[in-house]
């Protein structure tokens, strides 16, 4: 391993060492790919998982952003989901709760727009929304006029008007330089006073202390706990309201509004216990990618075997474990736009749970955790036959 060492990118301490080294990684893992041959051919970089000392901030040191291509093959949705609508509904209702009526509403990162929808499509609640994102496929206008789109990367100058409310999921895991796009949030707001902007982003704490060796990948840049998250905000002059766990503590939701002027927060503490999992993750490394390679080794002497989700946890555990595909027959996903593709980096067909139980799959391994009954129930239903690991 290099002693590559990196100063923090969100408070800029000095010397985060880097802890874990990965190379020839696929730098997407959401890319649609109609041949095995291209999904294979998917571009690849490098990861230096380094984590800073002071404010427990993680993020890869090896990173470069030239590498990644975010377009109209982008795809990342997990409405299909019931488990995962019903999660969404209940942000929504928060956000309408906490007096999201008769709002301008910008959301940054709207993939489809889904999410923007369900905050604008009630016309009761008097709102209008500004989606912007550079993989946005759909109409420019939507709901009578009352919800636009613009498909390209967030400007602060980009909503001109008064803006009440700012959403944002899952996107600043993505961004190598967080604290400039939070200063491009905090311009955003600057003429309005009263803003509630909303963030969710995986808890690192979450994944380091759970070793779950698949959730750490190429497009996932900067990774938070509680801590420094509310750190990088406070910094670039938000009041924070609250950072909580969920989704079953996999994800941070945080809550702010523009702070007065001259409120920049406390100085970082408690990185300590972060860097020590993420050391305790890099040491287990390797025997826990043995340990899942033999309990994939052994289903598979039993009978074809799929991987549970086509998203980046099942690109990233594909990857890991059955590059050249000889163990993996399928990896399942219920997204159609998914279905009848492959998966980057290792080619693997992407197929839907009857057609996998149709090619004889006798066990699947579950990504998350959160959808496992949900999973069981669709193959009950079906009368399908298949073990769940």
């Amino acid at each position: 391993m290099r002693s590559t060492v990196r100063d923090c990118p969100v408070c800029g301490a000095a010397a985060a060492p880097v802890l874990h080294e990965r190379d020839a990684v696929p730098v997407h893992q959401n890319l649609l790919f109609d041949t095995a041959e291209a999904a294979r051919a998917v571009a690849r970089g490098r990861i230096e998982l380094a984590a800073c000392m002071a404010c427990g901030f993680v993020f890869n040191a090896a990173f470069d952003e030239r590498l990644l291509s975010y377009g109209a093959r982008y795809e990342n949705a997990q409405d299909c989901s019931p488990a995962f609508a019903a999660y969404v509904a209940d942000l929504v209702a928060r956000i309408v709760d906490a007096g999201a009526r008769g709002a301008q509403i910008v959301e940054l990162g709207c993939g489809k727009g889904t999410f923007l929808r369900r905050l604008v499509e009630d016309v009761s609640l008097g709102n209008s929304g500004l989606g912007i994102d550079p993989a946005y496929v759909g109409p420019e206008t939507d709901l009578d006029g009352r919800i636009r789109f613009r498909r390209t990367f967030f400007e602060s100058a980009d909503a001109a008007d008064t803006v009440d409310v700012v959403v944002c999921r899952h996107v600043i895991e993505h961004v190598a330089s967080p604290v400039a796009m939070l200063e491009g949030v905090r311009d955003l707001v600057s003429a309005s006073p009263h803003a509630r902007v909303y963030f969710e982003t995986p808890c690192v704490d979450w994944v380091l202390g759970n070793r779950v060796i698949w959730d750490i990948f190429y497009e996932h840049c900067s990774y938070f706990n509680p801590r420094s998250l509310r750190y990088a905000f406070e910094r670039c002059g938000f009041a924070v309201g609250g950072v909580r766990h969920v989704f079953g503590g996999q994800y941070l939701w945080l809550e702010a509004s523009p702070a007065p002027p001259g409120g920049r927060g406390a100085a970082p503490s408690g990185g300590e216990s972060t860097a020590a999992l993420a050391r305790e993750f890099a040491a287990a490394f390797e025997s826990l990618a043995g340990q899942w390679g033999a309990s994939l080794g052994d289903a598979a002497a039993h009978g074809k075997t799929a991987v549970w989700g086509a998203g980046a946890k099942g690109v990233t555990f594909a990857n890991l474990l059955d590059p050249q595909g000889t163990s993996i027959d399928c990896v399942i996903d219920i997204n159609p736009r998914k279905q009848g593709r492959y998966l980057p980096g290792t080619g693997h067909p992407i197929v839907s749970y009857r057609e996998a139980a149709h090619r004889g799959v006798r066990t699947a391994f579950l990504m998350n955790p959160n959808y496992a009954a949900e999973n069981r129930a669709l193959l009950e239903q079906a009368g399908l036959n298949m073990e769940l690991r």
